[in-house]
């Protein structure tokens, strides 16, 4: 009994050797076809993207500043607050304004009286030329009846040089009323009062005045959010104060800084996905490149590296690339200036352009909020010249 125990004891290392084997060959075999699969996918599929996590939301901060100066009375909103184009944001003391909108008003009931009057002197001076005319054409007759009387000394040399001294008296002052007339006209014209030049500068400076009031309400460009608010009740601000900023939660879009190394394939239209560090992986953004920036950051830097001064050494550069994201993802997931992201771009499609080749046909962006009528005004004016036209 011992001695066929002993006889099969060489044979289990045998065997255990051999089963080593055959699962090292098997782990091998494994390894080798999860690394070609691996290798088959890169070269299908994970080499035609570029990834960064250097990317950060960007959008539009309109920044708001009063177009009069004044001093602050009330502040509408705090920083957060959500307004709307054309909501009152601040609003400035209007003594200044009006007193300045009443004295308007009052240069131009003048001007319309002044000019009017030198319309009158026009036909006054009318009258005058026809009865200085009327008057030289006396003097003529009369020296006319004068001269044979003088040639037959039937009255003395000193009547008829009265009689020639009379005419030349009267074709003065018929000179005199024409070039008042010339003169008065030269200023009026045959342009009607509406018309008149200082009429018109007047009412040109009473819209001035009107508008300077109704901009000491200065109001939202555009839906937003407020954001950095400086202004303070009892400011004296200008018309270079920086007050407030609205930030807009639609048009937003991501600034991917992609390294010069991995933009070799990067083309505008290209799709891409953005995660946010504030949703992570739960929400996956669709997005495309819109645009490549022309510099990278250290070029437009306030103080740009010099290269060719002292020792240098080589660092990769990062440029901008512009990634627009789907609006209606944005309306369900708002994000915000300066957030953190990563950005995955697909290279696959190779048909787009490195650079921009159109040109817009409509403005990037517009807003009439601060566009004010004047219809008002125009009224205004109107009534004035036709109260003060006699």
């Amino acid at each position: 009994m011992s001695a066929s125990a002993d006889v099969s004891n060489p044979k289990q290392p045998a065997n255990k050797k051999k089963k080593r084997k055959v699962a090292l060959l098997l782990l091998a075999a494994i390894v080798l076809v999860v690394g070609i699969a691996w290798l088959v996918y890169w070269f299908l599929v994970l080499r035609h993207f570029q990834e960064t996590d250097d990317a950060y939301v960007a959008g539009n901060q309109v920044q708001v500043m009063a177009q009069v100066s004044g001093s602050v009375n009330k502040v509408w909103f705090e920083d957060t607050d959500y307004v709307k184009k054309g909501d009152v944001l601040v609003t400035l003391d209007q003594t200044d304004a009006q007193q300045a909108f009443e004295k308007a008003q009052t240069a131009l009931a003048t001007s319309v009286r002044q000019t009017h009057q030198m319309m009158i002197n026009s036909k006054q001076y009318q009258a005058t030329i026809e009865l200085q005319k009327t008057a030289l054409a006396q003097a003529q007759a009369d020296l006319q009846r004068r001269v044979p009387l003088g040639a037959s000394n039937l009255i003395g040399r000193e009547e008829l040089q009265h009689s020639r001294d009379a005419v030349a008296t009267a074709k003065a002052q018929l000179d005199v009323a024409e070039q008042q007339y010339n003169a008065n006209q030269a200023m009026i014209l045959n342009t009607s009062l509406a018309e008149q030049p200082a009429v018109k500068q007047n009412a040109a400076a009473l819209r001035d005045a009107w508008l300077a009031l109704q901009r000491t309400q200065i109001r939202s460009p555009m839906d937003g959010y407020v954001s950095r608010r400086s202004v303070q009740v009892g400011s004296q601000i200008s018309t270079t104060t920086p007050l407030l900023a609205v930030v807009p939660a639609k048009n937003l879009w991501v600034d991917a800084n992609f390294k010069e190394t991995q933009l070799a394939g990067v083309r505008i239209g290209q799709p891409a996905t953005v995660v946010s560090d504030i949703y992570g992986d739960d929400v996956v953004y669709q997005g495309k490149v819109v645009g490549l920036d022309m510099g990278t950051g250290s070029a437009f830097s306030l103080l740009p590296a010099q290269n060719a001064t002292g020792n240098w050494i080589k660092v990769v550069q990062r440029l901008p690339v512009r990634i627009e994201l789907d609006a209606q993802q944005l309306a369900q997931h708002p994000l915000r200036i300066g957030l953190s992201t990563l950005v995955k771009v697909d290279t696959t499609q190779q048909d787009g352009g490195v650079l921009a080749t159109s040109v817009r046909n409509n403005p990037a962006y517009e807003s009439n909020a601060l566009a004010i009528d004047l219809a008002p005004a125009d009224r205004l004016i109107a009534e004035i010249i036709h109260a003060n036209a006699g």
